[in-house]
């Protein structure tokens, strides 16, 4: 059951990726994305990035990077930090873990002799106190797999209300005037953030950038599950999928999914430094190296 929180975390920064392209690309006509794009929390988002830009004074493009670097350091940086330290505990259960399966394996096996318990039953009676156990263990060490998921229930609403908001700035859909500034808020060769980016610069950049993702987790030099396998490759998949459908919004939402999935990395590979998993109380499993950089370029390239 760790391995499935685990695979859940790993792949966390991709996962947040087709919930909004289904809302992002729906019409506005649409029931569901009507009712998305008008809901309070886009509604606060919208007035979060208004007030950003004023208190900064910063260009709206800078604003929207600005934004998306706030959000990820201030919210989900300390969530992944607690992440990474429930999975470390989950993964340095493992061998109390297999040593008790082993002595309730004996001792069940003992006890359907004396009964005369069938194959099936005492097959029963052995997962039934094995989940017991694990449970007990999760509790003593405040450890369960589902708190390991909390990163994904918060960063995804958040990356939803988010991109819808600079959805209705980009449309037009707000009564403030906002779409007029993003019209010539860009820069570079996207210098109008309401229309799609048509070099598709941001969206090969942010393919590139989740794909990059995906491929230094799964360079992890552990032991991966078979769903672990799966999820890899569907995230490789969304990845590129991603990239058609970032050229089909506007550049400031294609802006603001490459910014976050930057942010994302930057936190993940932060979160494999030795010395900034002690400051985070991150406790030392098997699997930690003591040059998790070197290991992750040795692996990218060969």
């Amino acid at each position: 059951m760790w391995r499935l929180a685990r695979a859940v975390a790993v792949h966390a920064p991709g996962g947040r990726l087709t919930v909004a392209a289904a809302a992002a690309t729906a019409g506005p006509s649409g029931g569901l994305y009507e009712r998305l794009a008008q809901s309070v929390p886009v509604h606060w988002a919208e007035d979060g990035l208004v007030a950003l830009q004023a208190a900064a004074g910063l260009p709206w493009w800078a604003a929207i990077v600005c934004g998306a670097g706030l959000l990820r350091t201030a919210v989900t940086l300390p969530l992944a930090a607690h992440q990474s330290r429930l999975l470390a505990k989950l993964e340095n259960l493992q061998p109390e873990i297999k040593k008790l399966a082993e002595h309730l394996r004996y001792e069940v096996s003992v006890r359907g002799k004396q009964l005369g318990w069938s194959e099936k039953v005492a097959r029963f009676h052995f997962k039934k106190n094995l989940w017991r156990i694990i449970t007990e263990l999760y509790i003593r060490d405040n450890c369960h797999p589902f708190k390991a998921t909390l990163l994904v229930w918060v960063q995804i609403p958040m990356w939803v209300c988010v991109s819808l908001a600079l959805r209705n700035c980009s449309v037009g859909a707000t009564d403030s005037g906002v779409q007029e500034q993003f019209s010539a808020g860009g820069a570079l060769w996207f210098t109008d953030l309401t229309a799609p980016d048509s070099t598709w610069i941001l969206p090969v950049a942010l393919g590139l950038m989740n794909l990059l993702i995906v491929e230094i987790f799964a360079s992890q030099k552990m032991e991966v599950s078979r769903f672990q396998k799966l999820a890899t490759n569907f995230f490789r998949v969304v990845s590129v999928v991603m990239i058609p459908v970032a050229a089909t919004v506007p550049s400031s939402m294609a802006l603001y999914w490459l910014s976050s999935s930057f942010m994302g990395l930057s936190h993940n590979l932060l979160l494999r430094s030795p010395t900034f998993r002690r400051l985070c109380c991150i406790p030392r499993t098997k699997s930690d190296s003591d040059t998790p950089y070197r290991d992750i370029l040795s692996a990218l390239t060969t």
